[in-house]
């Protein structure tokens, strides 16, 4: 009897698992199943390649883990929790049981929502899915609702987790510092947690990134393998923590870092986390690369499908130096060059303190007449005049105590109650209350004032260029300082939105202090960020590298400076220059009046040459081939055009020894049976490639690949310890 008893147990616990309420959110090749029954917990059942109707029918019911969608703190307690609530009455627990689910076809994109509620307490969460039709991307965010009467907080707020089954899973993702942002980690997920967050308050991809890969079948591979890619498209502080205890999953949390960020919930107000991008490819880093990039360029990355223009930026050519005659020059000599847009940096205002150096002048955005005694007039003169574009810096959340600005306005600044205010650039500069309104206005208006004024303006570089050093804000109550880093960025992006709805074919580069804003949170309002002020050739290939596991090259500003490099001080030649700029957005930033004729005319010809690669550089599928962190002495990746009918090949040496062995570099993303035309760009060697001119199959060069001489055949005095090679692939 009681084996009958045990048996039937099971039958009924089956039919129940059978009638689950199953919800599944999927684009072209990616499957997320969720089972969703009224009155219980949501439970994550699958993620990864698409599913059809028979696997759908008869998925198998994870086992050894907490399989929670979204879990709450309080009635499990020991369990990292996705949310965590302290109700009005002090109460620190929360149940979150589905109350309905629906779904919503959106431009491109479906949305799913499930609706979840506490019985007891009126706190309501829906866990929304936004699934696009043509690219393998799903966004997961919260949106958390207090119904009640009295004002809630919120002490944990998670986007979304995600439980990732056990075994030789890997985990991909960025770290580094001013001047050496983006550099790769890779590393196995083993007992224990793994935090990585940012407490930046303006800029968060210094230090560390807001984005991950996870590689579930061992050691990373770059175009083979199955990898879960994950970015919070958040410009602030975050949190990414994965937690693996004693049970068959690693648990994986991101969303918006709560520490000392408690925000009291009023009463009917709705919190909105930021969404969570998750994909997920059998084609390894580089798949999951490829996919975040379609996504970025389609719906994530302002003006994502308009071609970016070839630019020389003053910085590094000038410094503060800005003068008429000086401006004039350059742009000559970049439109001589064949460029296309000069972008003059800063040092170009101020009023009663004149901008001569970093320590005055922030929001006295007026015109320096001493350095410019014609004004931005007669910078758009002179940029109409050689037949090329002209843009400008600008630096509008940050101020100087030395600036008229903070003379009117001192309460404007983030700044520590009753206490003096931490200094950041130049011994001066502070951060404006982005959470207060009116310097969300004054916000607007410098960009505002800029554009109605002169509205052949082309290009704005927006820098930021110090964290959030005083916790303290003039314009938020006492009791709700918490909500300062929250605050900050809603006034932000609310700046952000304002200026796009009225200025959406303006170019904005997102700079802070070089690679700060290499985020998805920004990036809707942005057409590209400045990956680092460090401009090396050497050092931006491991850069770049890393920023391309997110990031694709049409938003990847990447610019040939002087040698000596500024930051370094490394002479690298400057073929290697051009050839690692040519793998992004190319950009110069150099003073051409230093350079002789013989590499001004490198430059013409490099820039002509990259408008003819530019839209499979911008726009094409990038493969990864061998990465500058294997130390196998070379660095090689390359771009191939949606139709497979161009591509664009890069190699790049990272050392020099004699009598050293290099591996042949097999290509990816071609075609098989199609003959490509091999066609070198760039090209010093006084003898051609024994390759030149020559046509090969997609299966050759991708079984085999193509045998580059280690070093350039030049004259003597041409000789370098630099070799890098870039060909242009043409199908027949």
């Amino acid at each position: 009897m009681k084996k009958v008893l045990i048996i039937t147990a099971l039958l009924l616990q089956a039919a129940s698992w059978a009638m689950a309420v199953q919800v599944v959110v999927q684009t072209k090749n990616i499957s997320m199943v969720i089972n969703a029954d009224n009155g219980k917990r949501p439970e994550y059942v699958y993620f990864g390649s698409r599913l059809d109707g028979r696997d759908l029918a008869g998925l198998q019911r994870p086992q050894g883990g907490r399989m929670d969608v979204y879990p709450a703190y309080g009635l499990n307690p020991q369990a990292e929790a996705a949310l965590a609530v302290r109700h009005a009455d002090g109460n620190l627990s929360t149940a979150l049981l589905v109350t309905g689910v629906d779904t919503k076809a959106e431009q491109g994109s479906t949305l799913t929502t499930i609706h979840l509620k506490d019985p007891v307490y009126p706190t309501a969460v829906d866990l929304c899915y936004r699934s696009y039709n043509d690219v393998d991307m799903i966004e997961a965010w919260a949106e958390i609702t207090n119904t009640g009467k009295a004002a809630v907080t919120l002490t944990q707020f998670a986007s979304a987790c995600l439980p990732i089954r056990r075994g030789r899973v890997w985990l991909s993702h960025l770290y580094g510092s001013w001047g050496n942002e983006a550099r790769l980690a890779e590393e196995p997920l083993g007992p224990g947690q793994k935090v990585i967050k940012n407490k930046d308050g303006t800029r968060n991809s210094h230090t560390d990134h807001a984005e991950v890969m996870f590689s579930l079948d061992g050691q990373p591979r770059e175009n083979t393998g199955d990898v879960i890619g994950a970015a919070l498209c958040y410009p602030g502080n975050y949190k990414l923590k994965i937690d693996t205890d004693d049970t068959e999953y690693h648990y994986f949390f991101a969303g918006i870092n709560e520490e000392n960020s408690e925000y009291h919930l009023k009463k009917g107000e709705r919190f909105v986390t930021p969404p969570l991008a998750l994909t997920f490819s059998k084609e390894g880093l580089s798949g999951a690369s490829r996919n975040f990039h379609k996504w970025g360029r389609k719906y994530k990355l302002m003006n994502g499908g308009k071609e970016r223009k070839i630019l020389l930026n003053s910085w590094e050519g000038v410094y503060f130096d800005i003068n008429q005659q000086g401006m004039d020059q350059m742009m000559g000599d970049i439109a001589a060059m064949g460029g296309e847009l000069f972008v003059m940096d800063d040092g170009w205002f101020g009023g009663k303190y004149p901008r001569k150096t970093d320590n005055s002048a922030l929001g006295d955005w007026t015109v320096d007449r001493e350095k410019l005694p014609d004004g931005i007039e007669g910078l758009l003169r002179d940029a109409k005049k050689h037949g090329i574009k002209f843009g400008i810096w600008i630096e509008p959340e940050m101020t100087n105590t030395k600036s008229e600005l903070y003379e009117q306005h001192p309460d404007w600044v983030l700044k520590s109650p009753r206490r003096e205010p931490v200094t950041g650039r130049g011994g001066t500069q502070l951060v404006l209350d982005m959470g207060n309104p009116a310097v969300q206005d004054f916000c607007f208006k410098v960009v505002d004032d800029l554009m109605t004024k002169y509205p052949e303006i082309d290009y704005i570089k927006w820098d930021a260029n110090m964290p959030v050093q005083n916790h303290g804000s003039q314009y938020l109550p006492m009791a709700d300082q918490s909500h300062l880093y929250i605050a900050y960025h809603r006034g932000f992006e609310s700046v952000c939105r304002r200026i796009r709805a009225k200025y959406p074919d303006l170019t904005i580069q997102a700079c802070a202090s070089g690679g700060g804003r290499a985020n998805w949170g920004v990036l809707p309002y942005f057409d590209e960020f400045w990956v680092s002020d460090n401009t090396d050739a050497l050092q931006r290939i491991y850069m770049q590298w890393g920023t391309s596991y997110f990031f694709p090259a049409i938003a990847m500003a990447s610019h040939i400076s002087a040698a000596p490099n500024h930051t370094v001080y490394r002479t690298t030649s400057l073929k290697m220059r051009i050839d690692v700029a040519m793998s992004g957005r190319l950009g110069m930033e150099i003073q051409p009046k230093n350079m002789t004729p013989g590499e001004k005319e490198l430059c013409r010809k490099a820039i002509a040459e990259y408008k003819l690669i530019r839209p499979v550089v911008q726009f094409g599928d990038i493969y990864r081939l061998l990465s500058p962190y294997d130390n196998k002495g070379l660095a090689s990746l390359m771009y191939v055009s949606e139709g497979k009918d161009k591509a664009v090949f890069f190699w790049w040496k990272t050392e020099q020894f004699q009598n050293e062995h290099l591996p042949r570099v097999k290509m990816a993303g071609l075609e098989a049976g199609r003959m490509y035309k091999i066609h070198e760009l760039n090209r010093i060697d006084n003898r051609p490639l024994d390759c030149e001119g020559k046509s090969y199959s997609g299966r050759y060069l991708m079984n085999h690949g193509l045998e580059m001489p280690y070093t350039h055949s030049v004259d003597w005095d041409k000789k370098t310890n630099w070799s890098s090679r870039v060909l242009s692939l043409e199908a027949e």
